[in-house]
């Protein structure tokens, strides 16, 4: 099943709305994901219901005390499972250095425990270039890149292109890529020459969906849920139903 890494070095991008909608679609769809927050700031956590009130309770426990991730699963409050995050997290760049076992980490621990045998994996990564995000990467072999409709998101794709090319040399086999273009705005000539030029540089490797800019998305995560079940009927419930669509149709998602 695919391991799932949803990165962008740049923030404000749609990044945990992206991973939480997808992880929630896949669970309705019947896939048991596993959502793993490796952001501190754990957003992802929180909107989920899982929020950790202790390091030793999250995804921290993992790299400090060498707990078992299966041990460290909690249940969404909308039923999918998620291995919460904790600003504890923000300790491992300086805790655990940076060689070669330090980014295969949560690879290792993925692979020991068979956790992605039969479900995928969704991982949301801090959007800073560090360990935590270097072990997303390492841990996946799907990178997902939102880029949404501004100028200066645009530098930020093509800083992550160079940081993702670079990885290349020493990943066993480089993960395939998808970008697609988040808070779009079809009312903005901005939102077009930014997609356009986004689907000039990337190619086929731009996903045809854009993610608009909706009420419901926007208000889902302050109702600390999923726009499928906040407003199932809105364009952002639509739009993220369509990028499924695209990715399972690619064999980005399986």
């Amino acid at each position: 099943m695919a391991r799932i890494v949803v990165f962008n070095q740049k923030g404000g991008v749609g990044k945990t709305t992206t991973t939480l909608n997808l992880v929630a679609l896949l669970a309705r769809r019947g896939s048991a994901p596993l959502a793993i927050d490796l952001d501190p700031q754990a957003h992802l956590s929180a909107i989920c219901g899982t929020a950790a009130s202790a390091g030793s309770d999250s995804l921290y426990a993992f790299y400090q005390d060498a707990k078992l991730l299966a041990e460290l699963i909690r249940t969404s409050s909308n039923g999918w499972s998620i291995i919460p995050s904790h600003l504890d997290l923000s300790k491992v760049d300086t805790q655990f250095g940076k060689g070669p076992r330090a980014l295969q980490r949560l690879s290792t621990g993925i692979a020991r425990e068979h956790l992605n045998t039969d479900r995928p994996i969704v991982m949301d990564a801090c959007p800073l270039l560090g360990v935590l995000s270097l072990n997303g990467i390492f841990a996946c072999d799907r990178v997902l890149i939102p880029i949404s409709a501004d100028y200066l998101a645009v530098n930020g794709a093509l800083q992550i292109d160079r940081t993702l090319r670079a990885l290349e040399r020493v990943l066993e086999k480089p993960p395939m890529r998808r970008f697609v273009t988040t808070r779009f705005d079809a009312r903005r000539k901005m939102s077009w020459d930014i997609d356009r030029k986004l689907r000039e540089r990337f190619g086929a490797e731009m996903c045809e969906t854009r993610i608009s800019e909706s009420v419901g998305l926007a208000e889902s995560p302050a109702q600390n849920c999923d726009v499928f079940t906040h407003a199932p009927e809105s364009r952002g419930a639509r739009d993220y139903i369509a990028l499924l669509d695209e990715l399972q149709a690619a064999g980005f998602v399986g």
